[in-house]
């Protein structure tokens, strides 16, 4: 009889973060015996095992102190005339927190953690357990790992799925490369027919840069995009094949040619801009009612969509991202609904829906056309480059509201009509309680 098979022994477990750190004083860099004694208390605190650390000065300048671990290794290697040194620590099982360490050492140094990545290493295949609605996740199965950071805003991973190349923050996958195109098109298309012009674009969020590149293709000629993430955006124009390359967004971070590229608040951005736009696109994840202190919700908030429709030009729309219209999971579209009416009015906002289930736009129009839907279908031939997923059926069609959103905004019309003897205004049209801090 065969013996019984035995199982194979598991694989070791760690992580491995690899940081860039900026902003510290020359000196400092230069200085061996303070570099050692930092090393050695960011690994001690953070729960490693510190065996024996060994250094080297270099000439003219720089240094390299390597620590070895009970848990496997930690280094530095510095540069003092770019002001910058490189991290990378390593430690299998769980005793000990790598990214804490690198943190703490940073810390130490006076430096700004200008870059951090988390490598998982061995263990079991991953998988990203992404939640959907209450009491529903959807599970994603991980190739190889190209990017994994937590930036100062969130958690960044950017890894192969059944769906290609696939940006999550924060667990919720944002894009990935098989249905990026149809997202990106089904946001920005719609939009952009309806506006007057497209000359001057606004951008906030979409970190992915997409929307940027098909706003320059539709002719616009300055595109400000603004993200508060500098990390996350970085790390897609990296590591994604689409949207920005790093090229391109070096000479953005530049302000050179038609995309700049902005890193801070949006919601200040549009405060204190001076110029108007034809487009605005918000272009966010999904808001977090269940989280009022997320920042995110100041950009959903009514009153931030009022200052985009001031910061309009003559004809200029506004497009967010919406939420799903999936019955079980349309809560934020329904919130988004009543808001874009506050604003609006019931006439000004058009419904745009994806060809998945997964997302829906509005389009907030302060003058818009008797009819918008033939306004766009007729205009699709003068883009200068046809969009690939949308059509004039596509707009004849995934323009029409799902009945949830037709019945209630209806609803609450006759209600108001019935109550207060009012014609043509909505009870919704009353100024909603803005839930920004």
């Amino acid at each position: 009889m065969d013996p019984t098979p035995v199982p194979p022994a598991p694989l070791p477990v760690g992580r491995h973060v690899l940081a860039e750190l900026t902003d510290v004083d020359a000196a400092v860099l230069d200085d061996v015996a303070a570099l050692r004694g930092a090393l050695h208390d960011a690994l001690g605190a953070a729960g490693a095992q510190v065996r024996q650390i060994v250094a080297e000065a270099f000439a003219p300048q720089g240094a390299t102190v390597v620590a070895l671990l009970a848990e496997s290794h930690a280094s530095v290697h510095t540069w003092p005339e770019y002001a910058t040194a490189h991290v990378d620590v390593f430690t299998c099982g769980d005793a000990a927190d790598p990214e804490l360490a690198v943190r703490l050492l940073a810390a130490a140094l006076g430096a700004s953690v200008r870059r951090l990545d988390v490598i998982e290493r061995g263990g079991p295949a991953a998988a990203v357990t992404e939640p959907i609605s209450p009491g529903l996740t959807r599970r994603w199965a991980l190739g190889t790992v190209h990017h994994r950071a937590t930036t100062p805003y969130q958690r960044v991973l950017i890894a192969d799925t059944a769906h290609g190349v696939t940006l999550f923050c924060d667990d919720e996958r944002q894009s990935a490369e098989a249905t990026q195109l149809v997202y990106h098109e089904a946001l920005f298309a719609p939009a952009a027919l309806l506006a007057a012009r497209c000359e001057r674009v606004l951008v906030i969020g979409s970190s992915e840069g997409v929307v940027s590149e098909m706003a320059v293709a539709a002719g616009a000629t300055r595109v400000d995009h603004v993200d508060i993430d500098p990390d996350c955006v970085r790390a897609c124009a990296e590591h994604l094949p689409y949207g920005y390359t790093p090229g391109r967004l070096a000479a953005a971070e530049r302000h050179e040619g038609p995309v700049h590229v902005h890193y801070g608040d949006g919601r200040e951005f549009v405060e204190r801009a001076a110029g108007r736009y034809d487009v605005i696109v918000v272009d966010l994840p999904d808001e977090r009612p269940d989280e009022p202190e997320a920042q995110l919700n100041r950009l959903y908030a009514a009153d931030f969509l009022a200052g985009c429709a001031q910061r309009l030009t003559e004809g200029g729309v506004v497009v967010c991202q919406a939420g799903s219209p999936a019955l079980w999971r349309d809560a934020t579209l329904r919130a988004a609904w009543r808001r874009f009416h506050d604003v609006f009015g019931p006439g000004g906002v058009v419904y745009a829906g994806s060809d998945e289930h997964e997302w829906a736009f509005l389009v907030g129009c302060p003058a818009a056309p008797a009819d918008p839907v033939t306004t766009m279908v007729a205009r699709l031939a003068t883009l200068p480059v046809p969009p690939a997923t949308i059509d004039a059926a596509w707009l004849r069609t995934r323009t029409v509201p799902p009945a949830t959103l037709r019945r209630g905004f209806a609803s609450a019309a006759r209600h108001d009509d019935a109550g207060d003897g009012r014609h043509g205004r909505s009870a919704m049209s009353t100024p909603r309680r803005s839930r920004s801090r």
